[in-house]
């Protein structure tokens, strides 16, 4: 079992309210690109909070970047006052986060996702145009040089459904 199907996994049987971004998402939508974390945005009640504090602590969630051993507790708080969390946990690389940069609030990004299956796991990822708006949003280098990539996969997967 991969460390992406782990997590996957996790959240899923947890009840967590989530929609994958990032690379995974666009891995999901065959983007060739290796990704070495999960990007989730979640949605922000005080119920899932609750259960993505729970599963976190499971696996010892600790702010990736930082000094070990300094004072941090993964609870609904920490959720609630971060609007990103990037995480390391005994399973891997996980970011965490309500809203997406182009989009918004994780009902924003709810509606412009679709649903897929991995590993027996039904998950819900960001739709490609989604990807393309969080992508450009960002700004980040890494993520205007996936653009290219993107933009191809869209209009094949348009291609395809106009029978070409």
């Amino acid at each position: 079992m991969t460390f992406l199907t782990a997590l996957l996994e996790g959240l899923s049987a947890a009840g967590v309210e989530f929609v994958v971004i990032g690379g995974v998402a666009a891995g999901a939508h065959g983007s060739t690109r290796v990704t070495f974390d999960l990007d989730v945005c979640y949605a922000p009640t005080s119920e899932n909070r609750k259960r993505l504090a729970k599963v976190l602590r499971g696996w010892k969630a600790y702010l990736r970047g930082v000094e070990p051993g300094l004072p941090f507790e993964m609870d609904e708080r920490a959720l609630a006052t971060s609007r990103v969390l990037t995480l390391t946990t005994t399973l891997g690389d996980l970011d965490v986060m309500d809203e997406v940069a182009g989009i918004g609030g994780y009902e924003a990004v709810l509606a412009q996702s679709v649903l897929v299956e991995a590993g027996g796991t039904r998950f819900r990822v960001l739709d490609l145009p989604g990807l393309l708006v969080a992508k450009r949003a960002t700004r980040r280098p890494r993520d205007i040089a996936q653009i290219p990539e993107l933009e191809a996969l869209l209009a094949r997967r348009n291609e395809l459904r106009k029978g070409g």
